[in-house]
């Protein structure tokens, strides 16, 4: 197992930062990975649920699969999400859980947060708008700025694999859910890991697949931070939607795919 240093994590993040505020800032300009709504609707989002959204939130939309297929949001829930980028999953959260519900984001990309929280701004005014409550807030996925036990769900979407602390950030989805409380998460996964030299080169874990683990792996992580009914819902070859060959073949070689489960936090 590669040990990262506390340099390496920093430069690890500045470059998802890097990447990210690119997104958010420039979403037109193409990325290695898929972006926008043309990858919305490749991944599994309905239209009609892209339709009723502010366009700049599916503009710097990077999700990698469907989280919403866990089908665990009921109204009056409050939800978390997780890495909430422009705000995609953020405002379809809020409108699953409506007014008597409460919509959590967290991000580490201020340009990110800056448009999460215009596109809620946006949504709210919208006619006939029945969304929740929507707060954006700073802060990573390794220490979540939320307190024990204050959440119903817990939502993400392509971030665990750029998380160098997986199990602490795991760890802290099971901290800060109510007892009963589910998680939906979509993320990258690979079937051979890459070499130790690879995955120990910080400024290549942006690139989505450096820093992925396997999909056992994963689900272990996840019933040894206490979850029970950890759930594969669903698998896609994620990469094969890039506009970069070397993205593609480098995607084949290593087996990487995203994948859609859930767990549930036990009562």
């Amino acid at each position: 197992m590669v040990v990262i240093s506390s340099d390496q994590r920093e430069i690890i993040f500045d470059a998802v930062v890097a990447m990210y505020t690119s997104v958010a800032s420039t979403p037109a300009q193409g990325f290695h990975f898929p972006t926008g709504r043309p990858a919305a609707e490749y991944v599994g989002y309905p239209a009609d649920a892209l339709d009723a959204l502010p366009a700049a939130a599916v503009e710097s939309f990077a999700g990698v699969g469907y989280p919403f297929a866990a089908a665990v949001l009921k109204p009056g829930d409050t939800v978390l999400d997780v890495g909430s980028g422009s705000g995609t999953d953020l405002l379809i959260a809020a409108r699953a859980v409506g007014p008597a519900g409460f919509a959590y984001g967290v991000d580490m990309t201020e340009a990110m947060r800056e448009k999460a929280t215009a596109n809620a701004q946006a949504a709210h005014r919208a006619p006939g708008a029945r969304l929740a409550r929507v707060e954006v807030r700073a802060g990573n996925a390794e220490r979540l700025p939320f307190e024990d036990a204050s959440v119903d769900v817990v939502t993400s979407n392509g971030v665990i694999n750029l998380v160098p602390a997986k199990a602490a950030a795991i760890a802290e989805m099971h901290r800060v859910l109510r007892p009963g409380g589910w998680v939906q998460i979509s993320d990258i996964v690979v079937e051979d890991l890459p070499s130790e030299a690879c995955r120990a080169k910080p400024r290549l874990w942006a690139e989505c697949i450096v820093g992925a683990t396997t999909q056992t792996d994963y689900a272990g992580m996840f019933t040894a931070a206490g979850f029970t009914g950890v759930e594969l819902l669903a698998d896609l070859d994620y990469f094969a939607a890039s506009s970069s060959h070397s993205t593609r073949t480098t995607a084949e070689g290593f087996g990487a795919h995203s994948m859609t489960l859930r767990a549930r936090k036990p009562l």
